[in-house]
């Protein structure tokens, strides 16, 4: 039987390295991957059956072609999404989440590659339901000048395509939204401190630097959170069972794991203070909550 050949694009990433992990641990699969760094493939990148190179999905087009090509799976899993960067940078959101997969997804259907594709929790948007159906919920996003959407538009709309193209022009495809996936190696540290991680990392940096956590509105938002262990045993499932994955499109997420960004944060505070020594240093953490006013409001964890 011929063994399966995986193409991961951005295997250095979060999902990327530790659905990594899980096809050398559980199958005899082959994988190639590329990405900008590998700080996050010890362990596996000298692995036989791993295949890894150095590069960038806008510059080494050649050897991504020549790959596609060779591979049974496609899984690109570039993007920018870090919110900060929604807002600071948007063009280079909407170049790359977009326009650079585009080009990876046209060459998929040009050679016949099944393409297992990441979309995301935030095409959803303001969505008013209790939970999101793939094929019945809006997609409910915000203004032009609320430049933050352009991430969700993005995606949304590569979504579309994908769908269009496998409906009348065969692209074989499973689209996958994660909904706030979490665990270890989700970002470093050092990310925070600029300001360009997710919450969960965002906020342990903050305990950690004797800095307040800030909180956009009280931090009244909810999300789901999933670990990362769960997503990944579904991306398996989802390569494994080809035929029944085809087509569709699949949310992978934990709607009784939901809580306020508030919450989230309390939570943090709790967890943070009881493994870090200098408890000193932590009691002068607080909240800070920003307000669409403008005005920030001083605030308490309770932890």
């Amino acid at each position: 039987m011929k063994r399966k050949k995986i193409l991961i694009l951005g295997v250095n990433g979060f999902i990327g390295h530790h659905l990594s992990r899980a096809i050398l641990e559980r199958t005899d699969w082959e994988i190639y991957g590329m990405d900008l760094s590998d700080d996050r493939l010890k362990g596996i990148i000298d692995d036989r059956r791993f295949n890894f190179v150095e590069g960038d999905i806008t510059i080494n087009k050649e050897w991504i072609e020549y790959h596609i090509k060779k591979a049974d799976v496609v899984l690109p899993l570039v993007a920018i999404a870090t919110p900060k960067t929604y807002v600071e940078r948007p063009l280079e959101v909407f170049e790359l989440d977009f326009e650079a997969n585009l080009e990876i997804v046209r060459r998929c259907l040009h050679y016949g590659k099944r393409l297992v594709f990441p979309s995301t929790s935030e095409v959803y948007g303001m969505c008013p339901d209790e939970r999101f159906s793939e094929d019945e919920s809006p997609l409910v996003t915000g203004p032009i000048r609320k430049e933050r959407w352009i991430y969700s538009c993005a995606k949304q709309l590569l979504d579309r395509v994908i769908w269009a193209m496998g409906r009348h022009e065969g692209l074989r495809f499973t689209l996958f939204r994660p909904f706030n996936w979490i665990g270890p190696r989700l970002d470093s540290v050092e990310t925070a401190k600029e300001g360009s991680s997710r919450v969960v990392t965002q906020f342990i940096a903050d305990m950690l630097e004797g800095e307040p956590i800030h909180l956009v509105d009280g931090g009244r938002q909810r999300r789901c959170f999933t670990d990362v262990r769960d997503g990944v045993d579904c991306l398996m499932l989802i390569l494994e069972k080809e035929e029944a994955a085809d087509g569709e499109i699949i949310n992978i997420g934990n709607p009784a794991n939901d809580c306020s960004i508030r919450e989230l944060a309390e939570k943090v505070g709790r967890d943070v203070k009881n493994v870090y020594l200098d408890v000193k240093e932590l009691e002068r953490v607080g909240l800070v909550e920003l307000h669409n006013s403008g005005r920030a409001k001083r605030g308490e964890l309770k932890y």
